[in-house]
């Protein structure tokens, strides 16, 4: 495969040069200008008619204990993989010791189990692939620094999902989190103080506006009244009035409130608001009122 380049001429004849696989050469004499062993191209080599991609391997991923690297006995299908007899058996107890040997220490099976758990609350909660990453690596983090000792592995596999949610500024509440977790409430919270408490990690307040979007779908609004929410938030946000409360309950309340000052807009109910949030209807009024007071 060759490629034109433009940045240079031929120092013999002037010619432009055309950049191969592996040399730079001279369209008009010949002439080899300069030469790249490293071949940079795909590794992929095939006699069939198209590249066979299956030979280049899975990528490397955190989300495994062994970063993807070691191999699988596969189960296979079709009619060229169909066993029967004495070598099935013989495929079944070498597929047995072929996975003792990938996880052989006490460690590492917590690494598989923790990592497994991670994926599958990721995947309930609709969170992309660079979350479930992070949080592997937050958890592996976590048992080489001695936190899982006398902790639920299913306590923190959904710290680190809830813990990197917080730092990436995905909107998820502690409540969604244990909804589709193994863990409770009491031992997702205790493993998230350890991780803070001794990983020190970077999060900060939870910014209301960031459940304004998701609460406005659930609750049928139209970005109109999402971004006058979005507002009030922000007036909240400037005026210190937001410290100490929920900041779900303050999102929903400010879609509330939005909601209700023209009567084009689709009206919502306390009730509806705090039920999307998951607090109570007081938590609603007083948050309204406060945003009453800011108008003034």
């Amino acid at each position: 495969m060759a490629v034109d380049d433009s940045n240079g001429c031929c120092s013999e004849c002037g010619g432009r040069l055309r950049t191969t696989e592996t040399e730079r050469i001279c369209e008009e004499c010949g002439l080899v200008s300069g030469e790249d062993a490293i071949d940079r191209g795909p590794e992929w080599r095939t006699f069939d008619d198209g590249p066979d991609r299956r030979r280049t391997g899975a990528p490397l991923t955190r989300s495994r204990h062994d970063r993807g690297l070691s191999t699988e006995i596969g189960y296979g299908t079709g009619s060229r993989s169909r066993l029967t007899g004495r070598k099935r058996r013989q495929i079944a107890r070498l597929r047995r010791e072929h996975n003792r040997a990938r996880i052989s220490t006490k460690a590492d099976r917590n690494q598989v189990y923790g990592f497994t758990e991670i994926k599958r609350v990721n995947a309930l909660l609709s969170l992309p692939d660079s979350v479930r990453e992070q949080a592997c690596s937050l958890f592996k983090s976590a048992q080489s620094e001695g936190l899982l000792q006398g902790r639920s592995i299913e306590g923190f596999a959904a710290a680190t999902v809830y813990a990197t949610c917080r730092i990436n500024s995905f909107a998820r509440t502690i409540d969604e989190i244990v909804a589709v977790a193994r863990a409770d409430d009491a031992e997702l919270k205790a493993a998230y103080d350890a991780l803070n408490r001794d990983l020190e990690l970077p999060t900060g307040p939870i910014d209301p506006t960031q459940y304004l979007p998701r609460f406005a779908t659930k609750l049928d609004l139209e970005t109109t009244v999402e971004n006058r929410a979005r507002e009030h938030a922000t007036t909240l946000l400037e005026n210190g009035t937001v410290g100490g409360r929920n900041p779900s309950g303050v999102a929903a309340a400010c879609l509330y409130k939005a909601a209700a000052e023209r009567e084009e807009w689709p009206s919502v109910t306390q009730v509806d608001a705090a039920d999307v949030a998951d607090v109570a209807p007081a938590t609603i009024r007083s948050t309204a009122l406060d945003i009453d007071e800011q108008g003034r």
